[in-house]
């Protein structure tokens, strides 16, 4: 995976809180270029990618997470797909031709990730009154998974293209102290918008930590490269299209043209002769 962006871990050294910081810009870009969504809407998607990565991180890291924003309309949604692997993909449906996407009246998040056990755990939170995209993974997080969790999602666009993308999430653990609560939660005062420090270029996942743990002897945990990707292939779709009715398949072949399919989440185009169609048909 050739990727410029971090994801860091860290954690105090007197086990109070933990602390994951990332940056999406590469990430968050690709997917735009694949999506290729409005210019007022690039802010949105790219915070819920990364506010979807930052779950991830620190619920499922090793298995995958996908999350689900709704728009007022109740037809409109941007996908997060988070993978293992460290790669993430998105999609931005909206509907209707609509060039708006709303969540601050009807806005709902869906969150559902593997458990280790192959089963799923979902948890939904309106976003409406949440404070936006963090504040709604902040909710999910509090009454889905009840982790008292602060987050921070953030992008920084000049005339319409992101130049720098990232976030921070602090946890606070089992057994935490009076004395350092008292003083991260003041230290998170000054990053609960975290676009100045983008903007200024001083969002990187190490400055992050710096600031966050300032007069705080913390240790570095774990660090991993991220980046947008799709698992899309052809032999994934070949697998979808056996499973159609046979009379579907029957009506893909009337005209005996290559049928092409192309990726939703990042446009790749896929193309299935008749002949390999016909072979559906065989199995079917």
């Amino acid at each position: 995976m050739d990727s410029s962006d971090t994801v860091l871990r860290a954690i105090t050294d007197d086990g109070s809180f933990r602390v994951i910081a990332l940056e999406t810009t590469s990430t968050v870009r690709d997917a735009v270029e694949a999506q290729k969504p409005e210019p007022t809407l690039r802010r949105t998607f790219s915070e819920f990618l990364t506010g979807a990565i930052l779950v991830r991180e620190s619920m499922s890291p090793d298995l995958r997470v996908q999350c689900i924003l709704q728009g007022d309309d109740g037809r409109s949604r941007i996908v997060a797909d988070a993978h293992p692997d460290g790669t993430t993909r998105g999609l931005m449906q909206l509907a209707g031709g609509a060039t708006t996407f709303s969540v601050e009246e009807k806005g709902v998040m869906q969150v559902a990730r593997t458990l280790n056990n192959g089963s799923l755990h979902q948890g939904i939170v309106s976003v409406a009154g949440q404070g936006g995209i963090a504040g709604a993974f902040m909710a999910y997080m509090q009454t889905s998974e009840q982790i008292t969790t602060m987050i921070a999602v953030g992008t920084h666009l000049v005339d319409g293209q992101i130049t720098a993308a990232g976030g921070y999430l602090v946890q606070i653990l089992p057994g935490f102290a009076e004395g350092p609560l008292m003083l991260m939660t003041e230290r998170l005062k000054d990053f609960q918008d975290i676009g100045p420090l983008l903007a200024r270029g001083s969002g990187s996942p190490k400055t992050l930590l710096a600031e966050i743990f300032f007069g705080l002897d913390y240790s570095l945990v774990g660090e991993r490269k991220i980046a947008f990707g799709c698992n899309c292939s052809s032999t994934r779709l070949a697998a979808s299209l056996a499973t159609l009715p046979r009379a579907d398949i029957e009506s893909l072949l009337i005209d005996k043209r290559m049928l092409e399919i192309e990726c939703e989440f990042c446009r790749k185009e896929y193309r299935f002769s008749p002949e390999q169609l016909r072979g559906m048909l065989d199995s079917n």
